[in-house]
């Protein structure tokens, strides 16, 4: 009884810190959130499902002082693709350093209008994902959050969207909210990068029609200080596509949680992660996959690689309710241990409630194969060499997820810099 009453309390206390958007068209999805986030608290240790990761640092009050990270590099990663380049600023949009959001379609949650088409977007999903798994952090952002981007699609873009999120102050406390709504047949590219704040919570809510398709490109990059929570929460419609691939390395608290919802009749639902931690890093993908017509197919592939007593934690679900025949469910989580302090925790869970399905699930972690490592050291392959190429090779599987072939060789070229940087 005590935890749950320190929970709520931090939750008041959290929203007396904020000041929060009143009235307007989002108003009412503010105010349900706010009463979602005053029932439940904010997340504690003792949590199912934060029982691996302590929430402590993405629920103070303030947040922990960061100093801000050159990211010059990692900015220019997706320099090579034509795309329209949106800028925040310690989550702030910045113009100057944008193109124009009206010319790609795109409005700026503090700017939309009263009538929006958002309104039936906004915080919806969010709501849903909180059954039956509670996410504080995630109504926490909805009440909250007064930037982001409103992108509405009605036919195949031409350009990638790239949200870049930059870091000036050390004690930035970032909520940015977005929301993407695929009509029928539409599709859309959506990249993101940048450290973004000292603390960052973000939301990404993306609404996918019949026959659309969403494809997400995540680079959380080498920022050894960054305290991040973002959630994805997306519902997909009948031979619908939703694909999302994130790299992240390093950050001493990353929480991923991906919440999604097949709807409609053979819909496809990919989501990927490779993940680098060295020293005093916490990394944690929470995934909740749900089937709910027939003939949909869903992976989830996570890929770690941890040293220096760095932590990893995969948690991930695929419930298939009544009626979901035909399902082909498919999760696997593994880690590359390079040395023994290093740790990882995992909870794979299959929850079926039809008897026509194909799901699977697992879960290993293990040191460099001693054979694979003898074979290219015997070939003249330099000790360090051979270990990243062998690194290379373990992540693959959840890099070969993006469909963009151009995208994933930029990804491979900059995580090999990143190793050889790490080694040297």
């Amino acid at each position: 009884m005590a935890v749950a009453q320190a929970k709520l309390d931090a939750a008041v206390a959290r929203l007396a810190g904020l000041d929060l958007p009143q009235g307007g068209w989002s108003g009412g999805a503010r105010a349900d959130a706010v009463a979602r986030l005053q029932a439940m608290g904010l997340p504690a240790k003792r949590d199912e499902y934060w029982r691996y990761t302590d929430p402590t640092t993405l629920t103070a009050a303030t947040p922990v002082a960061a100093a801000p990270f050159d990211a010059s590099d990692e900015a220019q990663l997706f320099d090579a693709i034509d795309r329209v380049r949106l800028v925040f600023v310690d989550g702030v949009f910045d113009p100057a350093q944008s193109d124009d959001p009206v010319a790609a379609g795109v409005e700026l949650l503090s700017q939309a209008a009263d009538i929006h088409w958002a309104q039936g977007l906004y915080g919806t999903l969010e709501a849903r994902g909180q059954n039956p798994v509670a996410r504080p952090l995630a109504a926490l952002n909805t009440a909250a959050a007064t930037e982001g981007v409103l992108i509405r699609v009605t036919g195949q873009v031409a350009k990638p969207i790239h949200l870049v999120y930059l870091q000036e102050s050390d004690t930035s406390d970032a909520i940015l909210h977005h929301c993407v709504k695929l009509e029928e047949g539409a599709e859309l590219t959506l990249l993101e990068s940048g450290p973004g704040a000292a603390r960052f919570n973000q939301v990404l809510e993306v609404e996918v029609a019949d026959g659309a398709r969403f494809h997400h490109i995540r680079i959380q990059g080498r920022d050894h200080d960054r305290r991040l929570a973002t959630h994805i929460f997306a519902r997909l419609g009948a031979e619908s596509l939703f694909k999302s691939f994130t790299l992240t390395a390093n950050g001493v608290m990353t929480r991923n949680e991906a919440v999604l919802e097949l709807t409609g009749d053979d819909a496809m639902a990919h989501i990927a992660g490779a993940a680098l931690g060295n020293g005093d890093y916490h990394h944690d993908d929470t995934v909740f996959i749900t089937h709910a017509a027939e003939r949909c197919e869903s992976r989830q592939v996570f890929k770690n690689v941890l040293r220096n007593g760095a932590v990893g934690v995969f948690q991930g679900k695929i419930l298939v309710k009544p009626g979901a025949q035909k399902t082909d469910g498919y999760q696997i989580s593994q880690c590359l241990l390079l040395d023994e302090a290093a740790q990882f925790l995992a909870k794979p869970e299959l929850e079926i409630y039809a008897d026509d399905v194909k799901c699977s699930h697992g879960s290993t972690s293990g040191a460099i194969d001693d054979t694979a490592l003898y074979y290219l050291r015997s070939r003249g392959v330099p000790l360090r060499q051979a270990q990243s190429l062998l690194v290379l090779a373990f992540l693959a599987e959840a890099i070969d997820e993006i469909e963009d072939e151009g995208i994933a060789g930029e990804i491979r070229l900059r995580l090999e810099a990143w190793l050889s940087r790490q080694d040297g």
